[in-house]
């Protein structure tokens, strides 16, 4: 049931939503890819619409992206498909939170920062802070459990459709919110995952990023968890692309020694097959294994995707079933099934964690470092600071470059933060 205001609501819907001042940022992005960032903020505002809306949009726009995220570096005119996926991520934002004709009262953020790097994050939270304070009620959806137990006033903790704890927020801490939620344990630093020897293991991976004034080689050993670190949008992406190129033949000086995976953060757009199905989705990277002369066996291909159902917790009844039956967590956890279900021995892996929750973040976790215990090599491109714990080393980068690298034993979020910005130009 659905009460808003103290009446129940029987027939409730988007329009009705919007009547009653509820609006939704939503986890799966809803910004129409071919149209503008202004053109988008016309969409979700009827009073933008006849003479002079464009320009009244461009200017709204600008200025909630502005109060929100100074620095953003969007335009009104640009074209969302042109976005990356952090500033995508802006414009849902400050277009849910751009007020015209009519009034808004609650805003619901599912995984508002999945896409963000953890200044942006920051900027985000801060202003949520602020609208609360000005009388605007938030729904915060997440399951970064630092954002949960910093910012909220009340957590409601569900599980399988159910809620199961209601109080508020300085009644939980860490532990108890892990153990709420289903999670076997709380994380903690997680053990070495290459021996000090481990350096004296083969070459995996040799990048250089390709900003002229790049002097740093990313260097990956085998067996090795390697972290990607930084603002968003400051060359990590690239970098695992160009490893990614570089695998299919010689085309630059970058050394990639063996076959290679990619785990794609923007799962809509660089990851997952739409119309194909979960199975088809998790085993076409194995397709050479799965076939008998050139034909694809279905029953090899069934097996392959029941295991890693099992392995890696997909839910679905049905693996037959459209790959976007599933959640939008479900659908990364067949991109890391498809990955690791693979013959690579090199797994890249591109901010993959968005709107995976907790325990199934801590099982893969345990996984990679399975993984890599076996011999394979991890370079992990995370927004989330506390995943490059699971690293062994982390490359720190700005503006195309590599500007710091930084060993297991010596990695705080203040190291990773202070490089971050060192020298970079207000």
């Amino acid at each position: 049931q659905i009460w808003i205001n103290g009446q129940a609501e029987a027939d409730y819907g988007v329009q009705r939503a919007r009547a009653l001042a509820v609006r939704c940022v939503f986890q799966e992005l809803s910004l129409c890819p071919n149209l503008t960032v202004a053109e988008n903020t016309r969409v979700s505002h009827a009073a933008l619409m006849g003479w002079g809306g464009a320009r009244r949009a461009a200017a709204l726009i600008r200025t909630k992206l502005d109060e929100i995220f100074p620095g953003h570096g969007i335009d009104p005119g640009d074209v969302v498909s042109d976005l990356s996926i952090s500033k995508r991520q802006m414009v849902e934002v400050a277009r849910a939170f751009t007020v015209t004709s009519d009034p808004l009262l609650l805003v619901i953020l599912d995984e508002p920062t999945s896409a963000l790097d953890a200044h942006s994050a920051a900027q985000l939270l801060e202003f949520v802070r602020r609208s609360v304070a000005g009388g605007v009620g938030c729904v915060l959806i997440s399951h970064l459990l630092g954002e949960i137990l910093g910012n909220c006033d009340r957590i409601v903790v569900m599980r399988d459709g159910r809620v199961v704890a209601d109080d508020r927020a300085n009644r939980f801490d860490r532990a108890r919110l892990v153990a709420t939620m289903g999670g076997a344990h709380a994380q903690g630093q997680s053990e070495p995952l290459v021996p000090v020897e481990g350096r004296e293991a083969p070459v995996m991976v040799r990048a250089r990023p390709k900003a002229k004034d790049s002097t740093i080689d990313l260097i990956a050993h085998q067996g090795e968890v390697i972290g990607l670190a930084g603002l968003a949008g400051q060359g990590q992406t690239k970098l695992l692309l160009d490893v990614f190129d570089a695998a299919s033949g010689p085309k630059s000086n970058d050394v990639v020694a063996a076959p290679v995976a990619l785990v794609a953060g923007d799962r809509q757009t660089d990851g997952i097959f739409p119309l194909w199905s979960i199975a088809q989705n998790i085993s076409v990277r194995s397709l050479s294994k799965l076939r008998k002369g050139l034909l694809l066996v279905p029953e090899l291909e069934q097996a392959m995707a029941r295991d890693w159902q099992d392995r890696i917790g997909i839910r679905s009844p049905d693996l037959d079933n459209n790959i976007l039956s599933l959640s939008g967590g479900n659908q990364q956890k067949a991109l890391f099934a498809r990955a690791l279900g693979s013959d690579a021995r090199i797994i890249l892996m591109d901010d993959p964690m968005r709107g995976v929750d907790e325990g199934t973040k801590l099982d893969v976790y345990d996984l990679i470092r399975a993984e890599a215990r076996q011999g394979r090599t991890f370079l992990w491109y995370t927004t989330e600071t506390e995943e490059l714990d699971n690293c062994d080393r982390v490359y720190v980068f700005r503006g195309g470059r590599i500007v710091s690298e930084l060993q297991r034993g010596e990695l705080t979020e203040q190291k990773v933060i202070h490089a971050s910005f060192e020298g970079a130009e207000a």
